[in-house]
């Protein structure tokens, strides 16, 4: 797949340099443009009808317009181009607002760039996902789809399970899908119960798929992969 084309819109010269570096650290994406106002963004986007831009990260505090005014003026020309808001903005009028606008993502600053990263990967494998063509057989593919965007946060982890070593798993099967449980457990330094713990929790919240690995005597192992 093609990388994902970003158009940062940030007003302060420094962030929109940061946020720029920042999306270029991430595999599979890459920035076309830098707009310091609503006007500046909104001739970007309408370049080549919009075609040239996948993502948005937008500041809504911006000098001349709110970002949600770029949200609705992009949602009445028709255009379907994803938005990441990255604001300071905490009213929760504004992210309801957001919300129905169709905002994909609400990352508040400041952010670290691990937060940020993995907004940006929990889109990349949200995207992944619904440009497949054909339709959906069941409901829990739209569930999964979900899922994906809603990631697994430290607030909605189950207790015992932390952030880190949920990283370090989610690292081990993106460098080598199809791993098992033990094979996991070495790879990161955890227990193979607690590596199937992680395992199976990436499982539930559709972030990983697990199917049988045949070819032993005896019980098959499961595998996981990244979905």
């Amino acid at each position: 797949m093609s990388a994902i084309r970003v158009l940062v819109v940030e007003d302060e010269p420094l962030l929109a340099d940061a946020h720029r570096a920042y999306t270029e650290r991430v595999p599979g994406f890459r920035v076309v443009g830098v707009a310091h106002t609503a006007r500046e963004a909104m001739a970007a986007l309408r370049a080549d009808g919009g075609a040239g831009v996948d993502l948005v990260l937008l500041d809504f505090r911006l000098p001349d317009l709110h970002g949600l005014d770029v949200c609705r003026a992009l949602r009445a020309a028709g255009s379907v181009t994803d938005v990441l808001a990255v604001t300071s903005a905490r009213d929760l009028a504004v992210v309801r607002a957001a919300v129905a606008l169709g905002v994909t993502h609400y990352l508040l600053k400041p952010f670290t760039f691990a937060a940020f990263r993995d907004k940006l990967e929990r889109y990349a494998e949200y995207r992944r996902q619904a440009l497949v063509d054909g339709t959906v057989d069941a409901q829990h593919e739209v569930d999964r789809m979900f899922a994906t965007l809603r990631g697994a946060d430290a607030d909605t982890l189950p207790k015992g399970l932390g952030t880190q070593t949920l990283d370090a798993v989610l690292a081990a099967l993106r460098a080598e899908p199809g791993l098992s449980a033990t094979e996991v457990s070495a790879r990161t330094g955890i227990s193979r119960v607690t590596a199937r713990r992680y395992l199976e929790h990436l499982v539930d919240v559709g972030r990983v798929a697990r199917s049988p690995r045949y070819g032993a005597p005896g019980r098959p192992e499961m595998e996981y992969r990244p979905t």
